[in-house]
């Protein structure tokens, strides 16, 4: 929640990989708490192309806040991926 409020990345274990995220959203789904975040170890051909990724909180492991910030994507809106979907969170 620190990550979104202040717009700081985070580093974390996902599926057994290392990644660097630029979080936007948090989001909760049937009781499950989500985050959508831009990837950035993952190689965009342009700057078009960068979309949120939706990660499952539970999934994140070995986060930490670092003090790099972030500015959001150009196309952010923050709105819920499904209808169903509640803000916790937002980037403003």
């Amino acid at each position: 929640m620190e990550a979104i409020a202040r717009q700081r990345i985070v580093t974390a274990r996902y599926n057994g990989g290392e990644m660097r995220l630029a979080p936007h959203l948090m989001f909760e789904r049937r009781g499950e708490l989500f985050v959508s975040a831009l990837n950035l170890n993952k190689n965009w051909r342009s700057l078009e192309e960068m979309r949120l990724g939706h990660f499952k909180l539970s999934g994140l492991n070995m986060t930490e806040l670092t003090d790099d910030s972030f500015d959001p994507l150009p196309s952010y809106e923050p709105a819920v991926p499904q209808e169903e979907d509640l803000i916790v969170l937002a980037v403003q």
